[in-house]
This record gives structure tokens, sequence and C-alpha cells, in this order.
């Protein structure tokens, strides 16, 4: 056996590898803005995905043919197909707006340097490779004051996170400001526990943080009951009052590279309730920017419709008939006139489009007020994808024939009548839901107890139910005593479903006769792809803003992954005429039962008795497979099912 050469010559070899890499990559990028150049004289769009897509299936079958995982070889450049739309459209939009140009720009942001505010401008104006002078402010009100006075060129504000969800706080100073919203940028957020050097967490006592970082970290927050938690205007102030500390038992809530610029360790990482956490920020300045046509762009505008009914229904229809997408839709209270809301809204278009500039003068008779915010290029750069078909690529010509007919039947969407045309139907113990069978499920929320689960359970079975789905966090109560909830729901002869609002709740799911997944994990492709490795029946909750195609996609994953035995529960939409109101979505029943085989319940928890029991009539009479109520009348529930099972 030869002997291995030494570690270090091993590790200089991978370092002069790297740096070679490194050169490539940026010759790569230089090359990407030529063909910038070539796109800015002949106007063609700046995305070709067809030839994205070539090029995917070419660099996957060369890579497969070096020993390289298709998975990887695809991951890789599609994080350089990113970075190389998102520089041309950089690029292109500079050279659109020429007036605008300036070798370096004062940005307002919120905080100091470190913040995530901060990190998100340097991003910013590294890739537009201008120099940033910093100008942190103590709020948001500062920021614009800052750019309306002319004391900074943009101002970068946070306006969304994927987990703690919109920034009121923006949104609301957006309606006084007569800024225009210029660009975008999404950020990557990981919340790390950021000490001093040598410090632990067992010796932390005090945590500092902004409310935005202990609003997505509320989970792990909630396991150190010990925290004494202090609220600051930023992460950066958060991190300087750490340093400032005469002690080594506080903490700050903040990115690890915000921490470095502060000479902190993070000694833990991944605190955020959901592992996927961005957030979006917007750029305003005094004057708008044109977008070139052949950028992807967005239109923000606001709009106060009046108090009459279906005046935003009327005009987001509007919309629809321009074939223009709503990517965001956001209600706020106008400050004096109570009652009444401003809404703010995200296309998917061209303010220079004229479509979009129909769509305008349209809503212009239809409301009370509209205003234009910005047009700006959008940062969103929507992966390309490779078919199975695409993937499973056999150099073999003589198995091309095989290969055909498997991969064509691949393509058809699992949950579709053209897969399979009859009804699937989903058996676990005593309990059928789907084809001719109707179930019955009982949704029981935060048991105090034992004695009270147990009559609860008694209960359920007498009235007709034949499963209970327990929303009881594991991580709250512990294992044990989740077990010992389960068995309580096996004695009483129903089914035990548990359902998971958290990722931690999945390692449980063991205990449980089902899963139920909640709405707000149905994005979750982690959870979904760990779902579709159970052999357990799995409910996927539909999200509350979902499209139908959105939830009969994580059906898809979960099928694509190996488990057949899928059920989809329509929990209701939210409402644009009133979004605080969540209503059944019976259209989409009927949509669903037509093109999906898979067996679908409706859970009417979220309505009012008289109205739950017509909406429960009318689902089954649409051929719902079930349904799912939540416990506190016996006898209208009792009624209801009893009706139901005639």
């Amino acid at each position: 056996m030869n002997k291995p050469q030494g570690l270090n010559l091993t590790r200089e070899q991978i370092t002069s590898l790297d740096n070679e890499l490194l050169t490539l990559l940026s010759k790569r990028r230089e090359l990407s803005l030529e063909v910038a150049r070539s796109k800015e004289v002949d106007v063609r769009p700046i995305r070709d995905t067809q030839r994205e897509k070539e090029l995917l299936e070419r660099l996957v079958q060369q890579g497969r043919e070096k020993g390289l995982d298709a998975h990887f070889v695809i991951s890789l450049y599609q994080s350089i197909i990113e970075d190389s739309v998102l520089n041309q459209q950089a690029f292109l939009h500079s050279r659109a707006n020429p007036d605008t140009q300036k070798q370096q720009y004062t940005v307002a942001f919120l905080g100091a340097r470190g913040s995530y505010s901060y990190l998100a401008a340097t991003r910013y104006c590294d890739r537009r490779q201008v120099t940033m002078v910093d100008f942190g402010c103590q709020s948001f009100d500062d920021i614009v004051n800052a750019v309306e006075s002319g004391h900074a060129d943009y101002g970068f504000l946070p306006i969304e996170n994927t987990s703690s969800g919109s920034i009121n706080e923006v949104y609301d100073v957006l309606q006084h400001t007569s800024l225009s919203i210029v660009g975008e940028t999404t950020i990557e957020v990981g919340h790390c526990l950021l000490a001093k050097p040598g410090a632990n967490t067992a010796e932390i006592r005090t945590v500092y943080a902004h409310p935005q970082p202990i609003s997505q970290c509320s989970r792990y927050l909630s396991q150190h009951p010990e925290f004494k938690l202090e609220y600051c205007s930023s992460s950066a102030e958060a991190m300087a009052k750490v340093i400032e500390a005469d002690n080594a038992n506080v903490a700050a809530i903040g990115s690890a590279e915000g921490g470095a610029l502060y000479k902190l360790t993070a000694i833990e990482d991944g605190l955020a309730n959901q592992k996927i956490n961005q957030s979006r920020f917007i750029v305003v300045a005094r004057k708008a920017v044109g977008v070139p046509t052949q950028l992807p762009a967005k239109t923000t505008l606001i709009m106060a419709t009046g108090q009459k009914p279906g005046a935003l229904v009327e005009a987001l229809l509007v919309l629809k008939a321009h074939n223009l997408n709503m990517s965001k839709l956001e209600s706020r209270p106008i400050p004096g006139t109570p009652w009444e809301e401003m809404f703010y809204i995200d296309i998917d278009g061209n303010l220079a489009h004229q479509d979009v500039q129909q769509a305008i003068k349209e809503l212009e008779r239809l409301t009370r007020f509209i205003k234009v915010l910005g047009c700006y290029p959008c940062e969103s750069v929507k992966p390309t994808q490779l078919s199975q078909a695409q993937l499973l690529i056999e150099p073999d010509s003589s198995k091309k024939t095989e290969l055909t007919t498997t991969n064509t039947n691949m393509l058809e969407a699992k949950y579709s009548r053209k897969y399979k045309s009859q009804d699937s139907e989903v058996h676990c113990k005593h309990l059928q839901v789907g084809g001719t069978h109707f179930g019955a499920f009982q949704f029981v929320s935060n048991p105090q107890n034992e004695t009270e689960l147990a009559s609860l359970a008694k209960q359920s079975k007498e009235m007709g139910f034949q499963a209970i789905i327990l929303h009881q966090s594991s991580t709250f109560i512990g294992d044990s005593k989740l077990k010992k909830y389960f068995q309580i729901i096996e004695q009483a002869g129903l089914v035990s479903v548990i359902y998971v609002e958290h990722e931690a709740d999945i390692t449980c799911s063991h205990l449980a006769d089902m899963v139920m997944l909640s709405g707000q994990n149905m994005y979750n492709q982690d959870l979904l792809d760990q779902l579709g490795c159970l052999n357990l029946p799995i409910i996927i909750e539909r999200n509350h803003i979902a499209s139908l195609e959105d939830w009969l996609s994580s059906a898809q994953t979960v099928l694509t992954k190996g488990n057949q035995q899928v059920i989809l529960c329509d929990s209701g939409i939210r409402s644009f005429a009133k979004p605080d109101t969540i209503n059944l979505d019976l259209s989409s029943l009927v949509a669903v039962k037509q093109t999906c085989h898979l067996p679908i319940i409706c859970n009417i928890s979220n309505e009012d008795e008289t109205l739950g029991y017509s909406q429960a009539k009318a689902a089954k009479q649409l051929q719902s497979n079930g349904i799912v109520l939540s416990y506190p009348n016996t006898t209208a529930s009792s009624r209801l099912l009893h009706d139901l099972y005639q």
C-alpha cells in the first residue's frame, strides 16, 4: 500500500486550486457583462431560460463523466447563473440612468456598521462597484429624512421577512414620503448568539436585540427563560452594548458577519424559527429611475379604495384583466380616518409597458387615491430547474427508447388525474378517507393535562369522530408526555394525528398514526422531503395565501419522495376585502377534485357555528372526503356529523 502524501502538501494543492477557481469565476463574471453589453444593443431579455436549461443539462452530463453528482453541479451553477443575472441587471440599469451614476454614494440605513441593514446596503453597493459612505440612523423616519434632505443619496428600509412577515412601521413611513423606490435586495438572515470571546451560553443572563430578531427567534428564546431580553433600535446597537458591558454574561442576537466587526464570537447559531430566513429591503431615493424593458421589474403603488362593498375586488380584477401578477398585497390603517385602510401592492411589471400604464389609468377611476411609489429591477432570480427526465441522462443510446417512455410518465404530476384516473384512498386503522369514504377529524389544541384529553377523546368518539389532530408542540411538553397523550387517544378508539407546526415536531411523528403539516410550513422543502420518506399518512394543510399550484406542488414533493399516502386539507384563504378574515375556498375544492386524485378534507375550525354548518354541508355536497372541527360545541358537532354521515 502506497503511503499517502503529506497533509500539508495536499492542503497547499487545494489552496492553489481554490485560487484558480476564483480567478476563473472572476473572468466568467467579466464575460457576463460583455453579454449584457450585447443585450443592450439588441434589446433582448436579460434571461434566456432555454439556454440556461441546455447549459445545465450539458454540465450535468459532463459532471457525471467526471464523477460529480448532478445535484451538486446544478446547485453550483444555479448560484453562478444568479450572480450573472444580477450583475447584468445592475449594469444595464446603471446604463439606463447615467445622470444618477456616481463613484461614491452616501447610504442611510438602520443602526451602525454590523446591522442587517448595513449588510444589505453593502451588498447592494458592492454589486454596483461603487463606494459606500455610511450614514447610520436610529429610526426609519431618520432614514427617510436623511434622503429627503439630501444628506444621503439612498435609504435602505427592511420591508418584509420570511419568518416574521411584513414590517408595518416601514409601510406607515411610506405613506408620507415623496421618495421613490429605486431598487430592492434580499439577504439571508443568519441569527447567532454573539458574545465576548471565551463566553458560553450557560453564563449568559442578558440578551440585547432588535424586536424583529427577537420575534424571529422566539422558539429558541422560549427554551432559555433565564435570558433577560433588552430591546435595541438595531442589531448594531445590541452588539455595541455587549462590547461596552463590564462582564461576560451578556450577549446579542445578530449576524456572524456583523459580530466579527465588533470582535464578538458566535457561541450559538441557527437561532431563527425557520431554517430559511430572509429579509427583503427596498432602496429609496429622491428621484425615480427608468428600468430598461428587457429587465424583470416591479412596480409598487399605494391606493385607497374607499368604503364600499367589493371595492378592493374591483381594483384587483383590473390587474387580472391586464394579465398582471400581484406579488404583494399589504393593508395599513390611514391615520385620522378610522376603519379605512391604504393598500400597498407590488406588481410584476415595468411601468414603461403599456399594460401597466393602462391598468393604473383604470385604477385611477376606481380609487379615491392612488400613487406609484416606484418602478425598479426585480432581484428575485428564480432558479432554472431541470426535469427528472433531464437529470436521468443515459449515455447508452440503446436504452434511449425505454428511457423516453419512462421519463414521459415521470413528467406527469403524481397528484394529477392524468397520472392516476381513479380517486385515491388513504387507510389508517379503522379510518378511511377518499373515494366514497368520509372522515371526521377533531382538532384539539393544547390540552391542559391527561385527564382533560381523556375526557375530550371519549366525547369525540361518542360524537362520531374517527381521529384527533393534536396541536401540542413536543418542544414544550417533552416526548414522554406526548407519547402518553397519543396512548390516551388510541385507548379511546381514535386515530392520532400529530400537528407539525415546528421542525422539531417531525422527530416525534413516529408516536402518532398520521402527520398533519401546518399551513405555515407548506413551503418548507426540508419538512416536505422528510414527510415524503415517512411510512405514515400525511395531511398537507393549505397556507392561507397559497395558490392551488403551490399547494399541489407541496403534495408533489411528498409523493415524489415515495410517500403515496397524502391527504389535502383546505383551511381557508385570506380574504382580499377583509385581510384579517379566513374563509373556506369552496371553488378551489371543485377545481382540485377535477384535476387531482388525492383525498381532500375541509377544516372549518375558523368559521362560526352557523356559517361552519352550512360550509360543511356544502363541502360534503361538493364531494369533500372529510371534515375538521374544533372542540368547543358538543351538541352542534354531533348534529353536524350526524347530517354529514347521512
